[in-house]
């Protein structure tokens, strides 16, 4: 996908890039994560021997994410969920915490197919549908209740069942994080960016405006997980959206320590973004 406009291209203009990517914030990315790497390894292995303690299936979870330009590439995690999470996240889109509220009129009335503002006879939609169920839906209110399941760009889900007690405890301590370090040393990440998305959550962010973001590097750590993080209500996903487009439009290495210092007691609140 090629989504960027020479325009947009160029408010990220000055300085040496390689890859996209300035040549100091490249050259502290890998310095950084080599070094983490290394250190880190006895945790490293202590993580994966608890994972595999608890449930069956993979230590790493990879996955593909989009980055700086809309490049896809692959994404490493320490597993937090169950083996089966990715096959029951469709179903548990009324738990999104970033989707709107459905219109107060979608919901289904007494008449079972029938829907407030259809100008068709008493009792009777103008138009039918059946759905996976076999049962009739007013056409109406399907394409509204579809409008407001598909318009929240970011997912998170509340108190999400598919994640293991393990997994809790490393998602609050952002310890799952760890193995992005091997996407910064191989370039698919930097220290400090906007986060990767999943596909689903990239495609609905290419318009103009939204597609500014994937100007900046993928991320570690980022402006809008530093921002607010452990506060009663959180970012809601418009304000996710401004900050993600804040960092892409003014990148600077003095941004990105201060984001990194601010890292630090962000975790320690223990609330996972």
């Amino acid at each position: 996908m090629h989504l960027i406009t020479p325009n947009a291209s160029a408010a990220l203009a000055g300085g040496t890039y390689v890859g996209g990517t300035p040549v100091l914030k490249r050259l502290f990315d890998v310095t950084v994560a080599t070094t983490a790497l290394l250190l880190l390894a006895p945790l490293l292995l202590l993580v994966a021997l608890l994972i595999r303690l608890e449930s069956r299936g993979p230590v790493l979870y990879a996955a593909p994410r989009v980055g700086q330009g809309y490049r896809v590439f692959r994404f490493w995690k320490f597993r937090s969920m169950r083996v089966d999470a990715d096959q029951l996240l469709s179903g548990m889109q009324a738990r999104n915490q970033y989707a709107p509220a459905a219109p107060a009129d979608a919901a289904p009335g007494p008449n079972e197919g029938t829907c407030p503002g259809c100008g068709a006879a008493p009792g009777r939609c103008a138009s039918l549908l059946i759905d996976e169920r076999g049962r009739p839906v007013c056409e109406q209110l399907h394409r509204r209740l579809q409008k407001a399941k598909g318009a929240a760009a970011f997912v998170k889900i509340a108190n999400d069942p598919r994640i293991t007690r393990v997994g809790r405890f490393l998602r609050n301590t952002s310890l799952d994080e760890l193995p992005q370090l091997w996407n910064v040393l191989c370039g698919d990440m930097s220290l400090v960016g906007n986060r990767p998305l999943p596909l689903y959550e990239a495609e609905k962010l290419t318009t103009d405006e939204a597609a500014l973001r994937f100007l900046a590097p993928a991320g570690l750590t980022g402006l809008w997980q530093v921002s607010k993080r452990g506060k009663a209500g959180g970012l809601s996903e418009q304000e996710r959206k401004e900050l993600d487009n804040a960092y892409a439009r003014h990148p600077s290495l003095r941004t990105d320590f201060t984001i990194l210092l601010r890292t630090i007691p962000a975790l320690l609140q223990q609330e996972n973004v």
